[in-house]
């Protein structure tokens, strides 16, 4: 599969954050589990097995002398893992020691600490800090990188924004293609509650006063970067970004193969990571919704279908409503109230037709997949059936293999949507009759 250079450092992401989120499924030699809303591993603990860990909250600030496999929110490294350290989260941090190779992805990524062979990560931004010291290769794709501790071995960073301003003993690598001069961080991110803070790196390739690349430099940009020629011991090579031009012509069988398995790769883990992030803020409620569905399974679907016909009527109204108020107050020569309440209406109308596509395509599937897994686990008797991301992670991937099969996949993917949304339906029924039932007279 031929991909720009734009488009590499996603599918990376896509890869290490499905890696993340299967690794911690058990393979099959000893190890130990851990799992809730916070787990922390204290100062005096050792673990002497590889640890698998799924929480909102997670800090080691002893020692595991396996591997450490760990899924969740804030990921906080300040004890030693002897052996890999494998974490996907919102943010993962390392301030410890992490004595063989570090596999990371999430939206702050940040390295404090020592990592004594490879480091491998994919995110939002890769801040390596003055103390920070990497023994082996750094591979990182995301949108942006600040180096500012020690790499001994090279380095190879796709995105939009890399700043160097640390040492680097060997060669560098990086792409920035596609980025133009002046650019900064996307502005969705200041709009974000709750997302950690990260630097704010200049679009293009920087390397800083003081830094230092052994070997040789060769990126690829739209325009040259901020590198000084004292700065780099090799051979400076600068590539000017140019789109690929793609010829027009039918795919091969296996490209199609490639796509399709490509497809459910990334449908996997973009539902993984809307499950995740579900389950990590409204538990309770989306195990409500799966309750619900469980308990009325027939109905659910009949108000699954209510809820369709509901959405459409809705949407035709605002459209309507948006029309004639539009001509109203054009009519009475309101024009320039009358152009706002179009833009409001358009706002409106896209806003709701984009909510109830989450609903659909997401979180009908995340609410069938939990209540999947949770059958599973209470028909194996299995105390996994409690915890808050064993059952999604396990019915979400079910789900996406059984929706793959032509024919059946889209039988299944209409009962999963229809559950769903009926479960939702039935939520909403069950919030109005609570607020409209008589309170309780109080004593005077």
């Amino acid at each position: 599969m031929n991909l720009d250079g734009r488009a590499r450092w996603f599918v990376a992401l896509i890869g290490l954050v499905l890696l993340g989120a299967l690794f911690a499924v058990p393979r099959v030699r000893a190890f130990e589990g851990r799992g809730g809303d916070v787990v922390t591993i204290g100062a005096d603990e050792m673990i002497e097995d590889d640890l698998y860990v799924g929480a909102g909250e997670f800090r080691l600030d002893g020692t595991v002398a396996g591997d450490l496999i760990v899924f969740g929110g804030t990921l906080t490294i300040n004890g030693t893992v002897e052996g890999d350290l494998i974490a996907a989260g919102q943010s993962v941090i390392v301030n410890g020691t992490v004595a063989d190779d570090a596999r990371i992805a999430g939206y702050a990524l940040v390295v404090q600490g020592d990592i004594s062979d490879d480091l491998i990560a994919a995110g939002f931004s890769l801040e390596g800090k003055e103390d920070s010291a990497i023994g082996g290769d750094v591979v990182y794709a995301g949108y942006q990188t600040l180096l500012a501790g020690d790499v001994a071995g090279d380095v190879d960073l796709s995105g939009g924004a890399v700043k160097v301003a640390g040492a680097v003993q060997g060669n560098a690598r990086v792409d920035v293609g596609g980025t133009e001069a002046g650019e900064t961080m996307p502005p969705f991110y200041n709009f974000i509650p709750n997302v950690p803070d990260v630097p704010s790196v200049p679009a293009g390739l920087t390397v800083s006063q003081g830094a230092e690349i052994g070997g040789d430099l060769d990126y690829t940009a739209n325009f040259r970067g901020d590198v000084r020629d004292e700065a780099v011991a090799g051979e400076v090579d600068f590539n000017e970004y140019a789109p690929e031009q793609k010829e027009e012509r039918a795919p091969s069988p296996a490209a199609r193969a490639a796509r399709w398995t490509f497809g459910q790769v990334r449908r996997l883990a973009t539902l993984l990571l809307v499950g995740a992030l579900l389950m990590w803020a409204v538990p309770s409620w989306m195990r409500e919704l799966a309750k619900n569905v469980e308990t009325e399974p027939l109905p659910s679907l009949g108000w699954g279908v209510v809820a369709i016909v509901a959405f459409g009527a809705l949407m035709a109204l605002l459209v309507i409503a948006s029309i004639l108020l539009t001509l109203l107050f054009g009519v009475v020569t309101l024009g320039g109230l009358a152009g706002r309440l179009a833009v409001l209406g358009g706002i409106v109308t896209t806003t709701t037709g984009f909510s109830f596509s989450i609903i659909w395509r997401y979180v009908t599937t995340i609410v069938v997949g939990l209540l999947l897994g949770q059958l599973i686990f209470r028909a194996l008797n299995s105390p996994a059936e409690k915890n808050r991301w064993w059952p999604m992670l396990l019915g979400v991937v079910i789900i996406v293999v059984v929706t793959a099969v032509p024919v059946l996949g889209w039988l299944a993917k209409l009962a999963i949507v229809l559950l769903g949304l009926g479960g939702l339906w039935t939520w909403g029924l069950g919030v109005l009759r609570e607020e409209r039932a008589p309170q309780p007279a109080t004593e005077t």
